[in-house]
């Protein structure tokens, strides 16, 4: 209610008791490594997770699946359309890490084997030194569930002028992009205004179904392709490189946990760098993936 819609991303720990089997083991890391994560991935991650008992929250179903409401504490709304699969009601008034950590634990502990006594689950954030920021996004075009609009990530940028880090420039996109919803300019299909807030209507059809999002205009930005983390890293590097024209950067954006993608863009005044076209600033900006393990 106090931040609206927010992306985050979790580690997950698995802490198993029980009794060794014949093999002098409780589980194969592999084997329970592989199914719960499964299992987490079906039933949670990238679903928006909704505080089912918050007194703020309305919801209407229709046969083609779910229509929420939510009133935020400025007296502004979210409204999120989408097939049921693209959501998890919670039992509770807020969405915290220990609570959601209770709501997985209480699901896995049916599923493991029956020497397995008991299950915990540990969800934390990674540790960012710097700036960092949460924003949520669909992307329609995706093959899986990142296609579910709303999901989304805590996540952080290293911006590099010339081989060097500018903290002042990660710090300044981090605010603006502090709770943002990073939506596609082709995805907006309408402006409306209530009660003195604008609003933003998003929507698009997908291969898992129809998917709409009303948010307050303050709280989305609007990118013109569909906000792949490689579109992210291309974006920040070429409004980068316009307000700087004389430097060369190279942004890393991250979608979550050490995994991201790479935009570099060169201006007038770098001529190391082999693409260097005179007169064509930020004319050769690109972006290409990574995973850091």
């Amino acid at each position: 209610p106090a931040r609206g819609l927010i992306g985050e991303s979790w580690l997950v720990d698995l802490e198993l008791d029980g009794e060794l089997d014949h093999q002098g083991m409780l589980v194969d890391f592999g084997e329970i490594k592989r199914s719960i994560k499964r299992l987490i991935d079906e039933q949670f991650d990238h679903k928006l997770l909704v505080p089912a008992d918050h007194a703020a929250l309305m919801i209407a179903e229709y046969p083609e699946g779910s229509h929420l409401a939510f009133a935020l504490e400025d007296g502004s709304q979210i409204e999120h359309r989408s097939p049921r699969d693209a959501i998890r009601l919670i039992p509770c008034e807020h969405v915290t890490a220990d609570r959601l950590a209770q709501i997985i634990t209480d699901y896995l502990s049916p599923l493991t084997k029956d020497n397995v006594a008991a299950v915990r689950i540990r969800l934390y954030p990674e540790p960012i030194q710097g700036a960092r920021y949460h924003y949520s996004h669909g992307l329609k075009q995706h093959a899986g569930n990142c296609q579910r609009s709303a999901h989304g990530h805590r996540s952080r940028s290293e911006i590099q002028p010339n081989g060097q880090s500018d903290r002042a420039l990660e710090d300044d996109w981090a605010k603006r992009w502090g709770d943002i919803y990073i939506g596609t300019r082709s995805d907006l299909i309408g402006v409306s205004r209530r009660d003195g807030v604008e609003y933003n209507e998003f929507g698009y059809r997908s291969a898992q179904g129809n998917f709409g999002l009303t948010l307050p205009r303050s709280a989305c930005y609007l990118i013109d392709q569909d906000s792949t983390i490689e579109n992210i890293a291309r974006h920040l590097a070429n409004k980068i490189i316009a307000a700087h024209p004389d430097d060369g950067f190279k942004v890393y954006a991250y979608v979550g946990f050490a995994m991201g993608a790479i935009g570099s863009a060169y201006g007038s005044a770098d001529r190391s760098h082999p693409g260097f076209v005179s007169r064509r600033r930020g004319a050769n900006a690109f972006a290409y993936g990574f995973k850091r393990r």
